[in-house]
């Protein structure tokens, strides 16, 4: 619901108070057109990847640029998407419900002040140690070059960080008015910008990948500018004030701090991945980077736009002391969750290949390229349903303002992760590398045997597990949310759901060729019989096992 702008107390404190009672939009309405706006972006992504991985291949050139937009994305995620949002959206939507409009004006220029100063600081250091920071990532035995090119990409990637976290200050205002879909389109921004990178602007800039840190800079900025329309019709376009000492940016900072970790353990993770991959051989980084994209379409769609929605209605319903809208709104978005992300995986696990080889394997990205990444895939996509049913839960411990029982989680999660990595990395060289390939010593073996990265995507599901068990205990333990009833049906139903699926899945891949060998149109169309086979046989078991549309439906 639109507000209109109103410059003093009590006016403005009776329209907030006014939306806080009435009914808020559907959260399938929210969860639809942030995901929508999400699968578009995630669509542009994949067009994005192709056109990259079509132009610049996987090489020490594709590792350096992923290296160099990792860091500052990483630190994106853990700043935008994961503390400060999860930080700033329930003392937002408090300030909305309980006070003036003039008061929510002061909590966002005090806010874009103190984190848009902040990051300023982060970003020239970045800047400044962006050779140090090229000499941790890149590889035991580098390419020549390699290093000076990191620094040089970074210096062009840091400063998105600046940009990318006063537009995600942005979507958090929005989100809380139940705007969810402007925000969700910002993304296609990015995915434009390194489109016309590797096409246009590759043939300007030498190296050619250089032109890709020059994309994502004019990217951040173009982000941060295509949010401001909304926040004027809302009356939330005010000029940053530093306001470190408010009270209120006092409560975010407070709350900020431990979600770092808590909200951003999958993040910590990646980077700690990034660290081992710089011992492998050349490629693994752009493998690893390639493979992510096949996640973050369903993560995007549906974790994290569930996530997104369901954070400000169960901090309303926290602020109205509302135990029973509370329980329901969570335990419909758990649901609703499973139902979407069981079939996602067995779909990722079973048809790595087939997808890899499809949208990638073109230009200089090989056939050896694809069944890398493939691997990567794989492993990545067993831990899916933790990574989506941890954002499902983190906000039932945000909308409460508790941080701290997220960052035990995190914290044990984090180093079960780097044990995972070195353990299953290990078992894999003992077990798995020929003896043969064992002369130069471990270092060497590492850096020049292909396929040890599929230890890092099984290590990153094994933490994302352990990390959503911590969590679901500990919110059993707060007494705070009451299962609904029904659960062991809908478990039941949407396992043999997910049976018939890979039944039908499995049937078809075994008649059909090896994705690899064969033309363009004839992968197109054999996957496209999967894809829809699979998706068919998984609504017809639903349907046939008495699941309907009204059950995504909120109760």
């Amino acid at each position: 619901m639109r507000l209109a702008a109103c410059p003093t107390g009590h006016a403005g404190m009776s329209q907030a108070n006014e939306a806080g009672v009435r009914k808020p939009r559907s959260m399938l309405r929210g969860v639809l057109s942030f995901g929508g706006m999400t699968m578009l972006s995630r669509v542009f992504g994949l067009v994005r990847d192709q056109v990259f991985n079509a132009t610049f291949g996987t090489n020490w050139m594709t590792d350096a640029f992923w290296v160099a937009f990792r860091i500052p994305n990483f630190m994106r995620r853990l700043f935008a998407e994961g503390s400060f949002s999860t930080a700033f959206v329930p003392v937002f939507t408090e300030v909305k419900e309980t006070r003036s409009h003039a008061e929510l004006r002061e909590l966002m220029a005090r806010t874009a002040g103190t984190l848009g100063g902040i990051l300023l600081l982060v970003t020239a250091l970045g800047m400044l140690f962006a050779p140090q920071l090229a000499t941790a990532f890149t590889q035991a035995a580098p390419a020549p070059g390699q290093n000076a090119l990191i620094t040089d990409l970074l210096r062009l990637t840091f400063p998105f960080l600046w940009f990318v976290s006063l537009t995600a200050l942005a979507a958090g205002a929005l989100n809380s008015y139940h705007r969810f879909g402007w925000p969700a389109f910002t993304p296609i921004i990015l995915n434009l910008c390194m489109i016309a990178g590797a096409l246009w602007g590759s043939k300007f800039t030498h190296p050619p990948i250089l032109a890709m840190g020059w994309a994502i800079l004019a990217a951040g900025l173009l982000q941060l500018l295509f949010q401001l329309p909304q926040l004027a019709q809302l009356d939330l376009l005010v000029l940053p004030r530093w306001g470190w000492h408010h009270p209120d940016i006092r409560r975010v900072m407070t709350l900020m701090v431990p979600t770092l970790l808590g909200s951003s353990v999958a993040q910590v993770n990646l980077l700690f991945d990034t660290f081992i991959a710089a011992l492998l051989v050349h490629g693994s980084q752009s493998w690893l980077s390639t493979a992510d994209r096949f996640l973050e379409f369903p993560l995007g769609v549906f974790g994290i736009a569930l996530g997104t929605v369901i954070l400000p209605t169960l901090a309303r319903h926290h602020v109205n002391t509302d135990r029973a809208g509370f329980s329901k709104s969570l335990d419909w978005g758990l649901r609703t969750t499973l139902i979407i992300i069981l079939p996602a995986m067995l779909g990722l696990m079973l048809l790595a290949l087939p997808l890899v080889s499809t949208i990638f394997q073109y230009g200089k990205f090989t056939a050896e390229a694809a069944r890398m990444t493939a691997l990567s895939v794989f492993g990545l996509s067993f831990g899916l349903p933790a990574f989506a049913l941890v954002k499902t839960v983190l906000p039932a411990f945000y909308a409460r303002q508790d941080t701290k029982t997220p960052v035990r989680a995190g914290l044990v999660a984090m180093v079960a992760n780097m044990v995972f990595n070195v353990g299953i990395l290990a078992l894999l060289y003992a077990v798995w590398v020929p003896a043969a390939a064992k002369t130069g010593g471990v270092m060497d073996t590492l850096a020049n045997v292909p396929g040890l990265h599929f230890a890092l995507g099984v290590a990153s599901a094994l933490s994302s597990y352990l990390n959503l068990l911590l969590l679901w205990r500990w919110l059993r333990k707060a007494d705070v949310f009451d299962l609904q009833p029904g659960w062991g049906r809908f478990l039941a139903r949407t396992l043999l759901a997910n049976a018939a699926m890979a039944a039908v899945v499995l049937a078809g891949l075994h008649l059909a060729p090896e994705f690899t060998e064969v033309g363009k149109w004839q992968r197109l169309g054999w996957l496209a019989l999967l894809v829809g086979g699979g998706a068919l046989g998984y609504a017809l078991a639903m349907l046939a096992l008495g699941f309907r549309p009204r059950d995504f439906r909120e109760h």
